[in-house]
């Protein structure tokens, strides 16, 4: 299949990358996907031609809840990106073991040697015991947020400006010139998740994309009403991306047994530890908020939720889901899949075509109304 001609009002899509072993469920079951740059490169290659504009690649120090292989995030979007030719790859990073010169450098580089096709996700981060692992600071949960604007904005004033100064509370420059700059004008694409009133301000002052775990139509409206009227005093555009497991088959019931199955193999001491650990740290918000804050067993068999978003089932009702969350003003989907390849290719071919009549239609629609 070749790649889908997208229009900037067309939703778009990522997936991704699995670059940690164990895949993107805490489950026993079979998992035809592999954490290794072979699959991986297929994967992208396959991504590619079948409609997906971005992949996202994670981070992670240590092992733990199924993951006990990670590879890092920049070399690995790095080896992506030389394995595709249109695909653009956003790279997970934390500040506090990364640095801003260092990112800065780092993705100006590769920005030069694939032709402005690096793209970067914050995250500020949830998991304490990586960084006590690591003997990384950890900042109560406002302060993280707090951390990570000072890396935005600098990451900014970096790729932007010659001669770039800043005195923040956690980043200093003094009259510092970065060359050669990212191809990328104004700059790469920032991302960042969370679902916090931290998270959500933040991405209203500073960030192009903010992403958000799995929610329902109702759900992910009033978060994307809130950070964009908030956004909008603060002169400034957010675009919306939101996390999804997709399990598309023939029949709903096909689809529906699936969904059982995951969760009926689900892995219980994985998945209570990484539910204790992301809940402290959803919690640990003021307003107790957070990524994961009111997730159930069920939602975190599925690291961001993914099966809140439920886009299980045929085609059909999966197409009609997606084009209903792009009303509720959803820029982009962020898939995970029990066996990537396979189902990308599936998506591409029975899905997406649905989901670009669906929009085609109801432009149409909107046109005839005006």
């Amino acid at each position: 299949m070749t790649t889908q001609q997208n229009h900037s009002s067309d939703i778009h899509f990522a997936y991704w990358v699995p670059n940690v072993s164990g895949g993107l469920v805490v489950s026993n079951i079979e998992q035809r996907t592999d954490w290794g740059i072979d699959y991986n490169r297929r994967l992208a290659k396959a991504a590619e031609k079948n409609g997906f504009e971005y992949a996202l690649t994670q981070i992670r120090f240590t092992a733990g809840y199924g993951a006990d292989n990670q590879h890092e995030s920049v070399a690995f979007s790095h080896s992506i990106l030389e394995s595709t030719e249109n695909l653009k790859v956003i790279a997970a990073i934390l500040p506090g073991p990364w640095k801003p010169a260092v990112v800065a450098k780092q993705l100006a580089t590769i920005d030069q040697l694939t032709n402005g096709r690096i793209a970067i996700n914050i995250v500020s981060g949830w998991f304490r015991g990586e960084f006590d692992a690591i003997g990384e600071e950890w900042p109560d949960h406002d302060e993280r947020y707090v951390r990570s604007e000072e890396f935005i904005r600098t990451l900014k004033g970096i790729w932007t400006q010659d001669n770039y100064s800043f005195d923040g509370k956690y980043y200093q420059f003094k009259d510092y010139t970065l060359k050669p700059k990212p191809l990328q004008q104004p700059h790469p694409e920032i991302f960042q998740g969370g679902s916090s009133r931290a998270a959500r301000d933040m991405a209203s002052r500073v960030s192009d994309w903010y992403f958000t775990n799995g929610n329902t139509v109702e759900g992910i409206k009033a978060q994307v009403d809130d950070i964009r009227e908030k956004a909008k005093a603060n002169n400034h555009h957010v675009k919306i991306g939101l996390n999804a497991f997709i399990i598309a088959r023939d029949t709903e019931e096909e689809a529906q047994a699936v969904l059982q199955e995951i969760i009926d193999k689900a892995n219980p001491e994985a998945v209570n530890a990484f539910g204790d650990a992301a809940k402290e740290a959803g919690a640990a918000s003021p307003e107790g908020e957070g990524n994961w804050a009111k997730s159930t067993f069920e939602d975190l068999v599925q690291y961001n939720d993914g099966f809140k978003t439920n886009l299980i089932g045929t085609p059909q009702q999966v197409a009609e889901r997606i084009v209903a969350l792009k009303a509720a003003g959803v820029d982009l989907v962020l898939a995970g899949f029990l066996h990537f390849i396979e189902e990308v290719e599936y998506f591409g071919e029975k899905v997406l075509p649905l989901v670009r009549e669906l929009e085609a239609k109801n432009n149409e629609q909107l046109k005839a109304a005006v």
